[in-house]
């Protein structure tokens, strides 16, 4: 008697379970040519991505691709694309699936849904720059999207530029996180929660962070799936580091409250150790939003340099720990 009532509460568990899973909207069925158009990307399945670019005045040199990280939007690249087009660098950026302009906002697409349109955005920006050096960078979330899509596409690309990237997966959580985080998405996945309780402070750009937060295409509540999907999309993006073929900028905050520095440094130490042309990079007044804090320019003008020659030192030189070509050093 008592293995039948276990065995229907099992079953109970498992209906409920079922009945509130993840709610993703992944990309629908349809094929479409992908296209620039205007001021939007077109992608595989025709959803419709608010595009941003800029343009040098003279010969482009190299072309970024400019992932978002979350919550985010394109224009998070906006300063620094100003600087690197001074450097002939063109800069391109879109709203992923759910962020900012983009369709479904607030909802998680799937991590699958975004390394496909990086890998059509990609061919579009190579047949538009021919024989041009193409470079992916990615903040945070967008650098996970960057390095899952690598591993799941041949994406042809010179080289990456991961800023804070967000490798803390499933593995790095505590137990007692991972089994919260589960629970809730598959019982209570529309809940939502805004973080403001957290007290992380995400850059020391406080006017930075104003406008941010009153910025109506920055998300401020996020659903308990879109969060869970964002973990899937994390622990996908460390999976793929040990597969990371193209040269590599890792950039990171010694101040970053939101990326764990242990879960950096163990996830892309032994990388750059491999001597396969990457570099890591950390800032000791940096934080998670490195390309908007105070010493921005410091970090973009590490990013024009490497780019350029990327056998040379650093224009910020030793901050930190500087790990580069099978040494590291404190």
């Amino acid at each position: 008697m008592r293995s039948q009532y276990l065995a229907l509460l099992y079953c109970l568990l498992i209906l409920l379970l079922s009945a509130c899973a993840p709610r993703f909207i992944e990309p629908l069925p349809s094929r479409v040519s992908p296209s620039l158009e205007g001021n939007h990307f077109v992608s595989f399945d025709g959803a419709r991505l608010p595009l941003r670019s800029w343009q040098p005045e003279k010969k482009v040199e190299a072309v970024i691709i400019a992932l978002h990280g979350f919550n985010d939007y394109s224009r998070f690249i906006s300063d620094a694309a100003v600087y690197f087009s001074t450097a002939d660098i063109a800069v391109y950026a879109y709203d992923q699936r759910g962020f900012g302009e983009a369709p479904h906002r607030g909802r998680w697409p799937g991590r699958e849904a975004f390394a496909a349109d990086l890998q059509a955005f990609v061919q579009l920006i190579k047949a538009r720059h021919r024989e041009i050096p193409v470079y992916l960078l990615g903040e945070s979330m967008g650098a996970a999207v960057v390095l899952h899509s690598l591993a799941s596409f041949s994406l042809d690309v010179d080289g990456v530029i991961l800023s804070a990237p967000a490798v803390w997966g499933w593995g790095s959580m505590p137990w007692w996180q991972r089994w919260g985080l589960r629970l809730a998405a598959f019982t209570m996945p529309w809940s939502s929660f805004t973080g403001q309780s957290l007290g992380i402070i995400a850059s020391d750009n406080r006017e930075m962070l104003i406008a941010l937060g009153s910025d109506p295409l920055v998300i401020k509540e996020t659903r308990v799936d879109t969060i869970y999907g964002l973990v899937n999309l994390m622990q996908a993006g460390f999976d793929a580091v040990a597969r990371l073929k193209v040269p590599a900028l890792i950039l990171y905050g010694e101040q970053d409250q939101v990326i764990p520095k242990a879960a950096v440094l163990a996830t892309f130490a032994p990388l750059v150790e491999g001597d396969m042309g990457h570099r890591m990079q950390l800032y000791q007044q940096g934080y998670h939003m490195l390309l908007r804090d105070l010493q921005a320019k410091t970090v973009w003008s590490d990013i024009v340099s490497w780019i350029g020659n990327r056998d040379a030192d650093l224009p910020s030189g030793k901050q930190g720990l500087s790990v580069t070509y099978g040494s590291v050093s404190p």
